[in-house]
């Protein structure tokens, strides 16, 4: 079945109604976009109300399981952790519509993004990598994306009439996703090297020379405010950096490179993750939760649970 001419009057499939998932259900729907959607943590009580809530809200059909979703969409859009990249393409694949696009937003390395294309490609799918290259929710749905595969030429027209700001980086499979774990080799790892530095910089209370001496080598950066980003956006998404950056260590030792830099963000992401569990830096559910305007409280915190633990 082809799609209809106009993209807006696709229906669209979200695959994964995380922070990302959200925000493009909430755009599209803004456009009059049929859109609906999946989450496994739908199944799980703790997040399931929220979900259902925002879905309910905004007109999103959500769908029981990755088959139902496919078996109706346009288009689909995978917005998941990286490590399920391969995982949802071969979930959805069976269902796919003939012809159907599959936009993959993942954060996974090149190797990932070219298994996922064979599962779709075979069957009958037409598989587009998407690399998302900075935080989506300054930008939204117009967050600056690159495009590769056979298809992104067909598609990328198509997503600038949806509100996209999306451009081609290659026909060729694997060139924007490495684009994107490149990139984050040194945005994933600054935020770890930030947060190592200041919190250590904290517990010897020279805090504000360490500041001070960024801003002189550093002058275009307003680093008391890049590190409280910094801090918010690791305490709440760092699970799924950390995810992320694995997929980045996969991509440099597939260069031939030993991924030192890599594992070691990965490593830190995870574990601000864990602390994050453990409500260290207060309730996931609160409001207020990871939007500290000022890095040293969430330091502080920190610094405070390793005491703790002594």
């Amino acid at each position: 079945m082809s799609q209809p001419r106009s993209p807006l009057h696709w229906h669209i499939g979200l695959v994964g109604y995380g922070e990302v998932g959200r925000i493009l259900a909430e755009d599209l729907r803004q456009l009059g976009v049929r859109v609906s959607a999946y989450d496994r943590k739908l199944d799980e009580p703790a997040s399931a109300e929220a979900l259902r809530s925002h879905a309910a809200n905004l007109g999103v059909a959500l769908a029981p399981s990755p088959l139902a979703l496919a078996a109706d969409a346009d288009c689909l859009i995978s917005a998941v952790t990286a490590d399920q990249t391969v995982a949802v393409a071969e979930a959805c694949a069976p269902a796919l519509r003939p012809g159907a696009f599959f936009l993959d937003l993942n954060s996974a390395s090149p190797a990932a993004k070219q298994a996922a294309a064979a599962l779709i490609d075979r069957a009958g799918g037409r598989y587009v990598e998407g690399a998302v290259m900075t935080s989506v929710p300054p930008y939204r749905s117009k967050v600056p994306l690159l495009l590769g595969g056979e298809s992104a030429a067909a598609l990328c027209p198509l997503l600038g009439e949806l509100g996209f700001a999306a451009r081609v980086a290659s026909a060729q499979l694997g060139v924007a996703s490495a684009t994107k774990m490149c990139r984050s080799v040194m945005i994933k790892g600054l935020e770890a090297m930030v947060i190592e530095s200041l919190s250590t910089a904290r517990h010897y209370g020279v805090e504000d020379a360490v500041v001070a001496s960024l801003y002189e080598t550093f002058p275009g950066i307003d680093w008391e405010q890049q590190a409280a980003y910094f801090f918010q956006r690791v305490i709440e998404h760092g699970r799924r950096r950390s995810e992320e950056v694995r997929e980045v260590a996969n991509t440099v030792a597939d260069a031939g490179l030993t991924p030192w830099s890599a594992s070691g963000t990965a490593a830190r992401q995870a574990w601000m993750a864990d602390l994050a569990d453990a409500g260290v830096f207060g309730s996931k559910h609160a409001p207020d939760f990871a939007r500290s305007p000022d890095w040293r409280t969430e330091a502080d915190r920190l610094l405070a649970s390793l005491t703790q633990k002594d």
